[in-house]
């Protein structure tokens, strides 16, 4: 048995927080400057251009990417052998959300009630995925997401006959919906299987995969390919102005389902794709 102190962990989650919303990740910085050797529209060119200068602001000034520094998603492993001392768990994590977006003066954009609106004033609480595995460590991602994005974002109910047809055209359909809502350029989650909710946890699983490593299946590797180059023939482009680059990346995860159904979700992002993990 492993003790973790629960002072330690909202630390943690709240330095994940401000890192998250404030420095531009290296392999998406990357991925736009790929894209801009096949960008074709001298705007979009401009756009991606001002994309890395926004990110090396943020970085160097220790300033929000962006003013939606979002609802802070939790994903949490933890080993069955790990015990929190001081306090729970889940308190500890919407302790460290409240640290670091006020500690950070990051935007507090969570409201108590999806009627009354009364925000809560520290952005908690967080959305927290948990999943126990063996051993004596506690893996924290902290995955910022916009509203913008989520807005865009969709989730189908698909049957079996319609294949691989129909996830093609649920994610094109999500993208050309979502147009210039999203700011693009974006990086797209997809989750394949399960039910109604684990479709949506996958595809947002998917928004936390390093840009460039493909699903393990080559098959999927495939698709993922496939998809990737239809989304950009949409000529939607950045901040939707056209060309080439409606997205930087497509990941997919799937899962086993039902033998009458395809669920599928697509979770939209835009470029920064926010995500810190730390394991203690």
């Amino acid at each position: 048995m492993r003790e973790i102190a629960w002072n330690t962990i909202r630390d943690t989650v709240a330095s994940l927080a401000v890192r998250a919303n404030t420095v531009l990740d290296a392999k998406v910085e990357e991925a736009i400057r790929q894209a801009r050797k096949t960008e074709e529209s001298p705007v979009g060119l401009s756009i991606l251009d001002q994309l890395l200068e926004n990110g090396r602001i943020a970085r160097e000034t220790a300033t929000p990417i962006c003013q939606d520094t979002g609802l802070a998603v939790v994903f949490v492993t933890i080993g069955q052998e790990v015990h929190v001392t001081g306090g729970s768990l889940e308190a500890a994590i919407h302790a460290g959300v409240a640290k670091g977006y006020t500690e950070g003066y990051l935007r507090k954009s969570v409201v108590r009630d999806p009627l009354d609106r009364v925000n809560t004033g520290d952005n908690t609480p967080a959305i927290i995925h948990y999943r126990i595995v063996p051993g004596e460590e506690l893996t924290l991602t902290v995955a910022p997401k916009g509203i913008g994005s989520e807005n865009m974002s969709r989730i189908f109910m698909l049957k079996p006959s319609q294949g691989l047809a129909g996830i093609r055209q649920a994610v094109l359909d999500t993208v050309e919906a979502a147009g210039s809502n999203a700011c693009p350029p974006l990086v797209i989650g997809v989750g394949v299987g399960g039910n109604f909710e684990k479709c949506a946890e996958l595809a947002k699983e998917a928004l936390l995969r390093p840009i460039g490593q493909h699903a393990q299946d080559p098959s999927w590797a495939k698709i993922e390919e496939d998809l990737l180059k239809a989304v950009n023939d949409l000529g939607i482009g950045p901040q939707g102005f056209g060309g080439r680059t409606t997205a930087l990346w497509l990941a997919i995860e799937t899962y086993p389902t039902h033998i009458g159904g395809m669920p599928v979700a697509v979770n939209i992002n835009c470029h920064v794709a926010r995500h810190e993990s730390a394991t203690l």
